[in-house]
C-alpha cells in the first residue's frame, strides 16, 4: 500500500508533517531534494502541476474514485466483467489527468491534445466493455472489426499509462511475453499474423485471461481500499511517530542512527508498497543522522535502502502483495502473517547485527540522550497504532471481510487523527466503532453516534493545519481521499499489465515449458532449481514494482518449485522475497540508488553494500524452501520451532559477523570464511549441520575474544 505517497508535486498540496530538522533535532535533507530524488527514481512522483480550480477539479475526481471504490467493495453486486473494466477505465481516466508523457518541468494546468485523445479513447474502451459485456459474451471471438480496435486501444492505453506511472522495465517484460504470444498464435498454431493479433486482443481484453485476471480482481476488491486506508493512516502522523519512537528506543546506542533507520524503516515499510518511497521518506531523516554520527555515506544509504526494501516482507501488513498471495495460495490472511514472522525477523536481525558491528568496529557513538525524544511522552500517542491494530485483528480473525475491515480502519484513522485536538470525541468515536464491529446487534445507535461525532470532529477542526497528525479537517479528509485515488493509479496499471503477462504465459503454455526446462536442468537437485528460480526473480524484478513482480513470479517461477516438491506457501514466499530484493541488487537497484542520492555516495557501492546488509534475504528463502519448519509448516512439536529459531539467529549472526569482518576485533580473512561457513551450516536444515555450525561459530567468537584481549594487553601494560 502506497502509504509513502506524500509530498508529490502537482495534484496534492496537503498540509505536511513537519520534518524533524525543522524542530531543531537533526539535520535532514531539504524538501526540494526529496522531491527531486523521488522524481528521478520513482515514476509515481513525476506528475502534472495543477493549480486553481483545475486543481480542485482533479482532486475531486480522485476523491470520487476513492468513494466509488469503497462503495463497490462494500455494497455493489455487479458481475466481475462489469466491475473490473469500470475500475480500470476510471484508473485510465485519472492516470492521464495526473501523469505526463515524460519527465521534466511541466506546464501548469496543461494537458497536450494527444493525451486528451488517449485518455478519452482508453476510458471509452473499458466502459464500452463494461456496458456491452452481455452481447460480447454471446459473440465470443467473432467480434466486429471496430471491437478489436477498441480492445487494442484499451490494452495500449493501459500500457502507456504503466510506462508513465510505473516505468519501462515492466513493459520490457510484458513486451517479451506478448511478442512470444503473437509468435505462438501466428506460427506455432498457423493462424497467420492478422488472426493471431485478433486472438491475442480478444484474450487479453475481452476475457478473464488478460488484463482482468487475478491481479486486477484482487486490486479492485481489496488492494485499492487498503491503499486508501494508507493515505488516511499517513495523515495520522504515524510515520513520524515510528521514527521518533525508534529514536527514543535505539538512538543512544552505539551507532544509534543506523539502528533507528532499521527499526523505523521496518515499521514504516510494512504499510508501504514502495521501496523507493520508503527509502526517500525515512532516509531523508535517518541518512543524514548516520553520516553525522560517522557512518560512511555508501553504508548509510545502503542501510536505509536495505531496511526500507525489507519493510514489504514485514508482517502484519506486508504491502499489497500479501493480499494477492491469499488468492494465489488459497490460505487465510492470518496464515500468511504467521508464516512471515520468523523470516522477516531474521532479515532485519541480519541488518541490525551488521550496523551494530560496523559501529563497534569504527567506534561510533550514539546520539546524546538529551537530544532524543522522551519515551514517556511518545507513549501518550500510542493510540496512533489503533487503526493498524483493529485492521490486523479484524482481518486475521476473519471477523469481517477484508474490504469491510479496511473501510472501518479508515474511519478509525479519521478518529485517531482528531484525537489529539479533542480526546473526548476521539475516545467516544473509537468506542462507537468498536461497538459497531463487535456488537452487530447494536448497529443503529453506534452508527448514528459515530456519524455525529465524526461530523463534529471534522467541523471543530476546520481550518486547522496538519502537524504531527494533529487534525483531520474536511480539507485534509478530501486530500486523503484524493491521494488514495492517486496512489491507486500505478497499482491499477501494474496489475493490469501483470495480468497480461500471466495471460500470455497461460494461453501459450509457456509456463509448463519453463517448468520442464528448469526441472530438466536441475534434475533431482532442489538447490539447483532454487538457484535458477532466484535468478529469474531478480532479473525479472529489476525496476518492476513489488505487486506486479509477485504476480509475474507466481505465474512463472512458483510452479517450478511446487513441481519440485516445495510446499505451495513456501514456494510463493521464495519468489516474493527475491522479487523484492531486486530493488537493492545491482545493476538496477532503484532503492539503493535513491539512498545513494540522499547520502551523496557512489550508487554502485551503495547497491553492493545494501546487498551485503540484506544477505539474510538471499539465504533465508533457501532455508524455508528446503525445510518449511521455519515457516511453521509441518511442525509436530513446539521445540522444533524453538530450535530452528535459536539456530537461525546464531546462524545469521555468524554470517553477518563474517561479512562485517568484526566481532570483538578485526577478523583475518580465514576467520571471516569460518564465521560465514558456520553461520550457513546453522541455517541448513539438519541436526548434524546445526551441531557443526554451532561449534564453528562458538569457536570463532572465542578466538575473536582472545584476539581482542591480546591486543588490549600491551596497551594496558
Amino acid at each position: 500500500m502506497a502509504l509513502i505517497n506524500k509530498r508529490k508535486a502537482g495534484v496534492t498540496d496537503a498540509p505536511e508533517i513537519k520534518p524533524t530538522h525543522e524542530r531543531g533535532e537533526f539535520d535532514t535533507v531539504s524538501q526540494e531534494e526529496v522531491d527531486e530524488i523521488m522524481k528521478n527514481y520513482d515514476p509515481e512522483s513525476n506528475v502534472r502541476v495543477w493549480t486553481g480550480w483545475q486543481s480542485y477539479a482533479v482532486k475531486g475526481i480522485l476523491a470520487l474514485f476513492s468513494i466509488y471504490t469503497i462503495y463497490v467493495t462494500l455494497f455493489a453486486t455487479m458481475q466481475d466483467l462489469v466491475r473490473m473494466p469500470t475500475f480500470v477505465g476510471l484508473g485510465v481516466l485519472m492516470g492521464y489527468l495526473v501523469y505526463p508523457a515524460k519527465k521534466g518541468r511541466q506546464k501548469i494546468n496543461h494537458i497536450p491534445w494527444f493525451d486528451w485523445v488517449i485518455m478519452i479513447l482508453g476510458t471509452f474502451a473499458y466502459f464500452y466493455l463494461a456496458f456491452t459485456i452481455k452481447s460480447l459474451l454471446v459473440k465470443g471471438i467473432n467480434l466486429e472489426w471496430y471491437e478489436y480496435v477498441i480492445g487494442a486501444i484499451g490494452v495500449l492505453s493501459l500500457a502507456e499509462l504503466c510506462r508513465r506511472s510505473v516505468g519501462v522495465p515492466i513493459l520490457c517484460v510484458a513486451g517479451f511475453f506478448v511478442g512470444y504470444a503473437i509468435y505462438f498464435f501466428a506460427v506455432r498454431t498457423n493462424l497467420g499474423l492478422v488472426r493471431a493479433l485478433k486472438t491475442l486482443i480478444y484474450k487479453l481484453f475481452f476475457t478473464s485471461t488478460g488484463v482482468f485476471t487475478t491481479p486486477i480482481d484482487v486490486c479492485s476488491k481489496y488492494i485499492a481500499v487498503f491503499i486508501i486506508f494508507g493515505a488516511f493512516l499517513e495523515r495520522t502522523g504515524i510515520s513520524d511517530f515510528f521514527i521518533q519512537m525508534a529514536n527514543s528506543l535505539a538512538g543512544s546506542a552505539s551507532g544509534g542512527p543506523a539502528k533507528v533507520a532499521v527499526i523505523s524503516s521496518a515499521l514504516c515499510g510494512m504499510v508501504s508498497g514502495s521501496s523507493v518511497g520508503n527509502t526517500v521518506t525515512t532516509g531523508s531523516v535517518t541518512i543524514p543522522m548516520m553520516k553525522k554520527t560517522g557512518y560512511r555515506p555508501e553504508f548509510a544509504g545502503a542501510v536505509e535502502a536495505a531496511a526500507s526494501t525489507g519493510g514489504q516482507i514485514m508482517p502484519p501488513v506486508m504491502g499489497a502483495a500479501a493480499f494477492l498471495m491469499i488468492d494465489y495460495v488459497g490460505v487465510p490472511y492470518s496464515s500468511i502473517i504467521v508464516r512471515a514472522i520468523l523470516p522477516a525477523a531474521l532479515y532485519f536481525m541480519g541488518i541490525f547485527i551488521a550496523v551494530h558491528l560496523e559501529a563497534k568496529r569504527t567506534g561510533l557513538k550514539g546520539i546524546p540522550k538529551d537530544q532524543l525524544p522522551v519515551f514517556s511522552q511518545l507513549v501518550k500517542k500510542i493510540y496512533l497504532l489503533l487503526p493498524l491494530v483493529v485492521l490486523v485483528v479484524m482481518v486475521s480473525t476473519n471477523l469481517r471481510t477484508m474490504a469491510f475491515s479496511a473501510a472501518m480502519a479508515i474511519l478509525f484513522a479519521v478518529v485517531v487523527a482528531n484525537m489529539e485536538s479533542n480526546k473526548i470525541i476521539g475516545i467516544v468515536g473509537a468506542l462507537s466503532l468498536l461497538a459497531y464491529i463487535f456488537l452487530p446487534s447494536f448497529v443503529a445507535l453506534p452508527a448514528i453516534v459515530l456519524t455525529v461525532l465524526v461530523v463534529i470532529g471534522l467541523a471543530s477542526t476546520a481550518g486547522g493545519t496538519l502537524v504531527k497528525g494533529a487534525k483531520m479537517n474536511p480539507s485534509v479528509f478530501i486530500e486523503a481521499m484524493a491521494n488514495g485515488g492517486k496512489s491507486c493509479i500505478s497499482i491499477i496499471a501494474a496489475c493490469g499489465i501483470a495480468g497480461c503477462v500471466a495471460g500470455c504465459i497461460a494461453m501459450t503454455g509457456l509456463a509448463s515449458q519453463i517448468i520442464s526446462f528448469i526441472i530438466r536442468i536441475a534434475g533431482n537437485h532442489l538447490i539447483v532449481a532454487l538457484f535458477f528460480t532466484m535468478l529469474c526473480c531478480i532479473v525479472l524484478g529489476m525496476g518492476v514494482p513489488t505487486t506486479a513482480n509477485y504476480c509475474i513470479m507466481a505465474s512463472t517461477c512458483a510452479p517450478i518449485l511446487i513441481k519440485m516438491g516445495v510446499p505451495t506457501i513456501a514456494a510463493h514466499f521464495f519468489v516474493f522475497y527475491f522479487g523484492i530484493v531486486a530493488d537493492i541488487t545491482p545493476p538496477v537497484a532503484l532503492a539503493a540508488y535513491a539512498g545513494s542520492a540522499i547520502a551523496k555516495s557512489d550508487p554502485m557501492k551503495t547497491g553492493v553494500n545494501a546487498t551485503r546488509l540484506a544477505i539474510a534475504a538471499f539465504i533465508v528463502p533457501y532455508v524455508f524452501a528446503m525445510d518449511p519448519t521455519m515457516m511453521f509448516v509441518g511442525v509436530e512439536h513446539w521445540y522444533q520451532v524453538v530450535l530452528i529459531c535459536i539456530t537461525s539467529i546464531i546462524g545469521i549472526y555468524g554470517v553477518a559477523s563474517g561479512l562485517a569482518g568484526y566481532t570483538f576485533t578485526d577478523m583475518p580473512w580465514y576467520i571471516r570464511i569460518l564465521a560465514i561457513a558456520g553461520g550457513l551450516l546453522l541455517l541448513a536444515p539438519s541436526t548434524w549441520t546445526d551441531i557443526a555450525g554451532l561449534a564453528v561459530v562458538a569457536g570463532v567468537i572465542v578466538i575473536q575474544y582472545l584476539m581482542s584481549r591480546k591486543q588490549k594487553t600491551p596497551a594496558a601494560a
